[in-house]
């Protein structure tokens, strides 16, 4: 079958790269996905069990370090176009362990922009590389009413948001030097279903569920803009195909929200889906040292991609929460097989090398 384009998403068995494969392999039957992913311990193809048998997916495991792959990959499905997730995430992890996340951010995206060069640079015309950054790389705002804009100077904190900032800079390059056909998004938190129960969200639900403790930084005085993770991808979806290329567009929830402030409203959602009094987890509540260099505030000015490409959010959190709260409840037995381990088991024994 020809395809009418051939779009390599990286990440895509992770937690937002899963709902884009999901949201294009569904949506644009003439595009063959290839979803490359290295699974790692946050990617998990039970996110895809809606679509792994679909005509037009297929899935590469492969580390988007390995140049010499990517290239292999972009001369066998002769690609079009790549909307690149795949990333180490965790800022706690990133303190820990720098290397990692400098290796896979940054020279991971730096191997992608150099494959994806030579096998288009003959003819740039009908290829884009779009790249999915984060807010983080903005630094942080005081409790005022500033935003973080597209023109807002980089001001990374930690080393995550450090090598984010760097691949960003290094995709801007190779549109400035070469001609690349780029484009950037930044996004502010995200939350919804198949989150890897390490990021707040799930962890707290999970803890709620089992009455375990509930570890807040500091006092829990700071402040995310969230956004629910389909609407995410609807927005990953618009920029793709009507973004400028050279642009970069922030995408964001409009809905800021004190970290204490969020956790109250999970712990009153969670006791009222089990049938226990509302707030009585609360208790679970333990104040903990805050984490190094720890930002205050993040807060994204999602005007220009609602104006210029007609994107908003089109859930309020306490709706998005409940239907949050609800799938993870729902579906206990895929929380319970990730926070096992035993997911990666089965996928090192089926993709053995």
């Amino acid at each position: 079958m020809d395809f009418k384009k051939n779009i390599i998403i990286t990440g895509g068995a992770g937690f937002i790269g899963s709902h884009v494969v999901n949201l294009f392999v569904k949506k644009y039957p003439a595009y063959r996905i290839i979803n490359v992913d290295k699974l790692t311990y946050a990617g998990n193809l039970n996110n895809l069990k809606e679509v792994e048998d679909a005509p037009n997916y297929v899935f590469e495991k492969a580390d988007i370090c390995d140049f010499e792959l990517m290239l292999s990959l972009f001369q066998k499905y002769e690609v079009s176009d790549i909307i690149h997730l795949a990333a180490e995430s965790h800022v706690d992890r990133s303190i820990k362990d720098p290397f990692t996340f400098a290796q896979t951010n940054v020279m991971g995206t730096l191997s992608l922009l150099q494959a994806a060069k030579i096998s288009w640079e003959t003819n740039f015309e009908n290829h884009l590389f779009f790249h999915v950054s984060t807010d983080e790389v903005y630094g942080d705002l005081d409790f005022d009413d500033t935003l973080f804009t597209e023109t807002t100077k980089y001001d990374p904190h930690s080393p995550y948001s450090a090598s984010k900032a760097a691949s960003d800079h290094f995709v801007r390059s190779f549109h400035d030097t070469y001609g690349m056909p780029t484009v950037i998004s930044n996004c502010s938190n995200n939350y919804g279903p198949f989150q890897f129960p390490e990021k707040l969200i799930p962890l707290f639900i999970n803890n709620i569920r089992n009455n375990k403790p509930l570890p807040v930084y500091g006092k829990g005085e700071n402040v995310r803009d969230w956004l629910y993770v389909v609407d995410h991808a609807r927005a990953i979806d618009i920029v793709f195909h009507k973004g400028i290329v050279g642009e970069t567009y922030n995408i964001g929830g409009f809905n800021e929200w004190q970290n204490i402030d969020l956790i109250k409203v999970m712990i009153r959602t969670v006791d009222r889906l089990l049938g226990r009094p509302e707030g009585s987890s609360q208790h679970l509540i333990s104040y903990v040292t805050d984490r190094a260099g720890h930002d205050l505030r993040y807060a994204i000015d999602a005007t220009k991609i609602k104006n210029e490409l007609g994107w908003e959010p089109s859930l309020q959190f306490e709706e998005g929460i409940e239907k949050t709260v609800m799938w993870y409840l729902d579906n206990t037995e895929w929380l319970d097989n990730v926070t096992s381990g035993d997911y990666q088991k089965y996928y090192e024994n089926m993709y053995k090398q």
